[in-house]
């Protein structure tokens, strides 16, 4: 018979922690994750892609038009350049928070893996609502322009610059939620962690 510490061992193997990988939760969360990453990817994508070139009529002289070819793009406007880098950061922090949920479970240290990711996580949900915050204001000043400081709205001449702004900020807004949701399911995991496996019993397991 095996001695009554290689019993004791086998016991606490038994009732070690399960890998975060096959946790009930992970598959979840990394859909989550997996989801925010593309919804923020194409918002970045989009935006830095978004480039219009149009011939306008600027002035008449006489009855003769005078034209002049005019460009609209993110570059022109730091609010959209920040979102541009905030959604680019956002999807990075995605896929490593993603490798990190697969496979660090071998390079945790001292439990500290799971709080640094909700830190991390809550600190791209403030990243990527303050660029989304600055980017719906210059989208809405852009479509309604602004009397008062007798700024002309741009969208009624530069359409598809417009149309794909906003499609830029409806994938930045979804992933913004996600992003919401996932820091909450990792805070809720610091305070409720997943408990350990039970035993059948609570007789030692020995080996002949």
């Amino acid at each position: 018979m095996a001695s009554g510490n290689e019993g004791q061992k086998i016991e606490a193997d038994r009732l070690a922690p399960m890998p975060l990988s096959e946790r009930k939760g992970f598959p979840v969360l990394l859909t989550l994750r997996l989801i925010a990453f593309f919804a923020t990817a194409s918002a970045t994508i989009v935006m830095a892609l978004n480039k219009e070139r149009k011939a306008l009529v600027v002035a008449t002289i006489g009855s003769t038009p005078v034209e002049a070819t005019l460009s609209a793009k993110f570059q022109d406007t730091p609010a959209f350049v920040f979102f541009v880098v905030a959604n680019a950061m956002a999807s990075l922090h995605n896929l490593l928070m993603m490798a990190l949920e697969t496979f660090g479970d071998s390079f945790d240290c001292k439990g500290m893996r799971l709080i640094v990711i909700a830190i991390l996580d809550m600190m791209t949900v403030v990243l990527a609502s303050g660029a989304d915050g600055a980017a719906v204001f210059m989208a809405d000043l852009g479509k309604n322009g602004n009397t008062h400081a007798r700024w002309n709205k741009i969208c009624d001449k530069f359409e598809t610059y417009c149309d794909q702004g906003g499609g830029a900020l409806i994938a930045s807004s979804v992933g913004l939620l996600l992003l919401l949701l996932i820091t909450a399911l990792s805070i809720m995991r610091l305070l409720k962690p997943n408990p350990k496996p039970i035993p059948h019993n609570n007789n030692l397991v020995t080996i002949p």
